[in-house]
C-alpha cells in the first residue's frame, strides 16, 4: 500500500509574493513617461510599436501582422484605420495620433518599408512579422 504523505515535500506556493492576475491599465504620465525613455534612446522601432498599440488597442496577433498599407494611402499615413479582427472577425477602427503618425513616418522612413510590408519585419525570418511573444518582451522591457 502507497500512502501519499507531505511531510517531506513542503514546497512554498510559486505565486506567493507575486501579482496574479490581470495587471491595472497604464496611467497616462506611465505611458508618456516610456514614450519620452524610448525617444531619447532612439528606439524608433519600439516607439512605432508602443504608440501603435496604444492607439489601436488590437490584441498583439493583430497588431504584429499590420502591413504599411493598412496604415497608410499613397504614402501618406491615414488618421483613422480599420483593421478586420482575427480572432472575433470584426471591424475596429481607431484613430492614429499625431504623435503615432510622426513615430510610424521615421519607422517607415529609416527601415525603407514598401507598402506590401510588414510594418514590424522579423529582424530573424525575412517576409515575415515579428512574434507575439518579441512584441511581448518588447513591451516588458
Amino acid at each position: 500500500m502507497y500512502l501519499l504523505t507531505n511531510t517531506q515535500n513542503n514546497k512554498e506556493p510559486w505565486n506567493i509574493g507575486k501579482l496574479i492576475g490581470q495587471k491595472s491599465p497604464l496611467k497616462l504620465k506611465d505611458i508618456w513617461a516610456i514614450r519620452i525613455h524610448l525617444k531619447m534612446k532612439g528606439r524608433t522601432r519600439d516607439l512605432a510599436l508602443f504608440n501603435l498599440a496604444i492607439d489601436s488597442k488590437l490584441r498583439a496577433g493583430d497588431l504584429v501582422k499590420l502591413r504599411v498599407k493598412d496604415i497608410s494611402n499613397g504614402g501618406q499615413l491615414r488618421k483613422w484605420a480599420i483593421i478586420m479582427q482575427q480572432k472575433t472577425r470584426s471591424p475596429v477602427q481607431f484613430e492614429i495620433t499625431p504623435q503615432t503618425r510622426d513615430a510610424l513616418s521615421k519607422w517607415i522612413n529609416k527601415a525603407a518599408l514598401h507598402p506590401d510590408i510588414f510594418l514590424f519585419q522579423s529582424r530573424i525570418r525575412p517576409h515575415h512579422h515579428i512574434s507575439t511573444r518579441q512584441y511581448g518582451r518588447k513591451l516588458l522591457k
